[in-house]
């Protein structure tokens, strides 16, 4: 009985969870390519970083062929081109000490690279955010307090200003998104920098450091490195342009390839003779209307000066006044003022058009001649 108790009571070992590992030196030794690229894609596919990155829409999957296949073939031919498999086998690497590599170190460092080309600025200043919030005493860490100890990834670490209360609470990530808008948006700094002068500052550690502590007061909140960069992101003005190829399908092996053809958006010699034939019908359209006008006052100068005028004021610019004070500015009755307008709009009426566009052209070459109409009434004027 006692025996039977002791068994009880003596606690089971708790299983591990058994992390797969690639037979390495037997298949390189056999030089057995394809079960290589096995597991190369086993690692791709199970890589945190390599998720994170189809998630944000990084990988870009093209064709037949999805993002994971893509990388899995760029992380073989790199390994292939550094020569990482011989080194391997001539400096006796375990078949664990492999996988590590392959997957902690080389497929990282292809990955950041990709980061790094295709989006240059933004991958800068999430460095150089992490690295102020790490070293400036105006912050602190939050998620290791009371055990120092404690290793945690950079991006999963919590950080907020220094004097604030080590039990500081925690806001919602959807709450701080919204407060974060308060922080007002910087303007591009544009001096260049770098060894080749090819870079902009955009902004200057010194402004970069305040813009955090803006955005800190602003969220109230201790903040993780991941939420933190794209928050401080969010209030500058990031420029990072990816060139995509764009072409026809026989730029490309891909069948499955989408093929695509730039318009040419510029005017063909009909358009070009189009345009000319319109402007042109648009210059006597405004003669002819000018003349209606005319006719209208039965060709007395004043009255057709201030017709002009009328015309200029309330349908030729936005900010000509109300029919009131156009009345006021020229010294007549609201009523007379009235009466032209009723006059111009008839004259408007008679008039036709093809189309759109021959409108437009009429309506822009009558502004031309009304504003010199109206720039020489004030000439005579003020002599």
């Amino acid at each position: 009985m006692t025996s039977l108790n002791q068994q009880e009571r003596t606690p089971r070992p708790t299983p591990h969870r058994q992390i797969k590992v690639g037979k390495w030196n037997e298949n390189l030794r056999a030089s057995d390519v394809n079960q290589i690229w096995i597991e190369l894609h086993r690692i791709v596919s199970s890589h945190p970083l390599v998720r994170a990155s189809k998630r944000a829409g990084f990988l870009v999957e093209e064709g037949k062929y999805n993002a994971y296949t893509d990388l899995t073939q760029e992380l073989f031919v790199a390994l292939l081109t550094k020569e990482r498999f011989q080194h391997y086998l001539d400096t006796g690497m375990t078949d664990a000490e492999v996988e590590a590599e392959i997957s902690q170190i080389e497929l990282t460092n292809l990955l950041t690279a990709e980061l790094r080309k295709r989006y240059p600025e933004s991958y800068r200043l999430a460095r150089r955010i992490s690295t102020i919030i790490q070293t400036s005493l105006t912050f602190k860490r939050f998620d290791n307090i009371g055990s120092p100890e404690v290793h945690r990834r950079l991006a999963d670490r919590l950080y907020g200003l220094a004097d604030w209360r080590d039990n500081k609470s925690r806001r919602d990530v959807a709450e701080m998104d919204e407060r974060v808008k308060a922080v007002s948006f910087l303007h591009r700094d544009t001096r260049m920098v770098g060894c080749t002068g090819d870079a902009q500052i955009v902004i200057s550690n010194v402004e970069l450091e305040k813009l955090i502590i803006r955005v800190f007061k602003a969220v109230d909140s201790p903040v993780d490195v991941r939420s933190l960069r794209s928050f401080v992101m969010s209030r500058l003005p990031i420029m990072d342009i990816h060139l995509v190829p764009v072409g026809g399908s026989g730029d490309s092996d891909d069948e499955d390839r989408v093929s695509y053809e730039i318009p040419d958006i510029r005017a063909n010699p009909e358009q070009d003779f189009l345009r000319i034939e319109a402007e042109g019908a648009a210059t006597n359209s405004v003669d002819r209307f000018l003349v209606s006008l005319n006719k209208s006052v039965r060709g007395k100068a004043k009255q057709y000066d201030r017709m002009v005028s009328v015309l200029w004021h309330c349908y030729l610019i936005s900010d000509g006044g109300t029919q009131l004070e156009v009345a006021e500015m020229l010294g007549v009755s609201d009523s007379l003022v009235s009466d032209y307008r009723k006059r111009i709009e008839s004259s408007l009426q008679s008039l036709s058009f093809q189309g759109v566009n021959e409108a437009r052209h009429f309506e822009k070459a009558l502004k031309t001649r009304v504003r010199e109409m109206v720039a020489e009434q004030k000439e005579i004027v003020s002599v």
